[in-house]
């Protein structure tokens, strides 16, 4: 069964060995290296401002053990980004990435937007295929990144606030 949390800057420790972890096992799914946030990079201050500058912050355990994150910046113009999304390997295909993702368009929808987009990394065809089951789409939008990788955008539409 998958559990999640959303965690704050009291939470740092848990996010900073996830987020380690992430960019540790699958660099080539984030723009953000490894390297950036150990040594000088790696300090309590840095990872609690992270968990407060980004306002939805979501952990997953499964079978009691952590097994994924997942984060979303606040509504702009009625979008939100859902940004360093990772699942372990041993809870992929088990629902976790799933999970992440249903509680992103949840909190999404509480805030009022209307519109959720990703970056994923051009090839990444298994963050592809899970987005889509998902119901994002293409938006056709892709960005070229400072050490030369490309993100590709996909976005979907969420429901509109019921009217009071």
């Amino acid at each position: 069964m998958v559990e999640l949390r959303i965690v704050g800057s009291d939470d740092w420790t848990q996010w900073r060995t996830l987020r380690l972890a992430a960019l540790g096992e699958a660099p080539y799914a984030f723009s953000s290296r490894l390297a950036d946030w150990q040594g000088d990079g790696d300090t309590e201050g840095r990872w609690r401002s992270r968990l407060t500058d980004v306002p939805c912050n979501v952990v997953a355990e499964l079978d009691a053990q952590p097994a994924g994150m997942v984060s979303a910046t606040a509504p702009a113009s009625g979008t939100t980004e859902l940004i360093s999304m990772w699942v372990a390997p041993f809870a992929r295909g088990r629902g976790v990435g799933d999970a992440l993702i249903g509680a992103v368009v949840g909190w999404a929808g509480s805030q009022s937007a209307r519109r959720l987009v990703v970056r994923v990394m051009v090839g990444n065809t298994a963050a592809v295929a899970l987005f889509r089951r998902h119901g994002f789409e293409d938006t056709g939008l892709v960005v070229e990144n400072t050490d030369g990788s490309r993100e590709a955008e996909v976005a979907r539409e969420l429901a509109a606030p019921a009217a009071g």
